[in-house]
């Protein structure tokens, strides 16, 4: 059989999913049902344990393909990148209505009543999907209230991903992480593509083969450019402009912005080259802030 990249196959020793039948061996395969995140935010881990490693996060409103549910977690596969890993079944709900709106303020809160002043029942964070009515308050399909003016249709994209990127200066790191409650470093990337309207895949060497074409920098790293994504093992960037990089890293424990020299002289002191630099077609704004 074909090698599969675990992180993205439905296939277990003792199950698979229905549609890799001739493709994966198991010796059961499952068609399983379409169920959506119903929790501001959740974990995707790698084993079904609330101790588990992390792998990514599933946001409210994302489609998840369940294919087995046992001691509380649903292992499946989110419909966006297409990351297999198991969810607390809690944070599991049967799909609904079709969201048809995105979250597009960093976060949003859900209120009991079209009132700023009502209880407060969960908080959504941006690109997180939701089904809602109209009105200064949106009356979200499973109840709640959220601020209309923080929603936008699923269609409208943002101009700038690299503008979206900046808002998050100074948020924690965070493994795993996909919110503005924390960042990885490819999570951040995913993120403002997502809002710009651009899915990217999860992880840095997915988003290094997929994401822009290479590019060769001059000596110095001369000619890089705003929206320029700088790749090392394990690690990925996006340029400010022709000299900043902004990035979510475990040496600052957080979403920081430096001289691309210094990141580079770092990183490469610690034993990591640069990889590739991409260059986006519509990378957005390419001036100077």
């Amino acid at each position: 059989m074909t090698a599969h990249d675990p992180r993205l196959t439905p296939a277990r020793a003792d199950l698979a999913a229905a549609h890799l039948k001739g493709l994966v061996d198991a010796p059961a395969y499952a068609e399983g049902r379409a169920m959506a995140g119903n929790a501001g935010k959740t974990w995707i881990r790698r084993r079904p344990a609330h101790d588990a490693p992390v792998e990514t996060e599933l946001l409210f409103g994302e489609a998840f393909h369940v294919y087995d549910v046992r001691d509380g977690f649903a292992w499946g596969q989110a419909a966006l990148d297409g990351y297999v890993g198991y969810v607390a079944e809690g944070d599991l709900s049967a799909a609904g209505a079709a969201p048809r709106w995105r979250v597009t303020a960093s976060s949003t809160f859900v209120y009991a009543r079209p009132d700023l002043k009502s209880p407060i029942q969960t908080t959504l964070p941006m690109n997180a999907r939701v089904a809602a009515g109209q009105g200064a308050y949106a009356q979200l399909a499973g109840g709640g209230f959220v601020y209309a003016r923080h929603l936008a249709p699923l269609a409208a994209t943002a101009d700038d991903f690299v503008e979206v990127a900046e808002r998050f200066v100074g948020v924690p790191y965070l493994w795993g992480g996909r919110t503005p409650l924390g960042f990885d470093c490819s999570g951040l990337v995913q993120s403002a593509l997502l809002l710009a309207g651009v899915v990217a895949p999860r992880d840095t060497d997915m988003q290094e083969r997929a994401l822009g074409a290479s590019i060769v920098a001059g000596p110095g790293l001369q000619g890089l450019r705003r929206g320029d994504l700088v790749f090392w093992k394990g690690h990925v960037g996006i340029m400010r402009d022709a000299v900043r990089l902004l990035h979510a890293n475990a040496h600052h424990m957080t979403v920081a912005s430096e001289p691309i020299s210094r990141a580079v002289a770092r990183i490469s002191a610690a034993g990591s080259e640069i990889t590739s630099i991409r260059r986006l077609s519509q990378p957005g704004r390419t001036g100077s802030d």
